[in-house]
């Protein structure tokens, strides 16, 4: 028992190094001073309809949280594609999940980053990118090229630390819902859902 807690806590902080790591060397691709907590993770894994038959698309899973959420709610690791633009992150994610579909490459230019997968459907969308670093033209850009790759009425679930929607209403365009405030998560987490109706 005092082993398995010994490995785990060595895990926790072998993944808070591995994400301190990348604050420093990329600070603009780093939402948080810490990973996603496991309650907003599973949070947003909760959008995914584990029957549409459709892979999940996440993005900017950063040290795993998310993902081992998204596996957790019973998504099979070959159904799920996931894009990550540090390079680090990347590998360690790999070594990590080696059945998930990891992508290096950047989220904004999702044509070229999805490659062969370009035209593919995803059943939703679940988004840790940390949109607030980014100027909101390509914020929205970004959400409809999401929102044109899921059905109409699926989710693209965000994370985000600020007070309001890191992304502008739209109301002829997309739908905007305020999904959580998560307390449990440093710093406290909003989420957010967006949808074309």
């Amino acid at each position: 028992m005092a082993l398995r807690l010994k490995e785990r806590l060595g895990k926790k902080f072998d993944e808070e190094i591995r994400f301190f790591k990348g604050m420093m060397q990329g600070p603009k691709t780093v939402g948080s001073i810490v990973p996603t907590s496991s309650i907003t993770a599973r949070k947003m894994a909760s959008v995914i309809n584990l029957n549409s038959g459709l892979p999940v698309l996440e993005l900017g899973p950063g040290t795993g949280a998310i993902t081992k959420a998204i596996l957790g709610r019973g998504v099979k690791p070959e159904n799920l594609v996931a894009i990550e633009y540090s390079t680090d992150f990347y590998e360690h994610l790999v070594r990590l999940y080696p059945r998930v579909r990891f992508i290096n490459g950047d989220a904004f230019d999702l044509d070229k980053t999805l490659g062969d997968l370009k035209d593919q459907t995803f059943d939703s969308v679940v988004s840790a990118v940390p949109l607030l670093n980014f100027p909101m033209q390509a914020r929205i850009a970004l959400l409809e090229s999401l929102l044109d790759r899921i059905p109409a009425g699926r989710p693209v679930v965000q994370i985000s630390y600020g007070p309001v929607s890191p992304i502008i209403a739209r109301p002829e365009r997309y739908h905007i819902q305020h999904f959580d405030f998560i307390v449990r998560n440093i710093p406290p987490a909003q989420l957010w859902i967006y949808r074309r109706t």
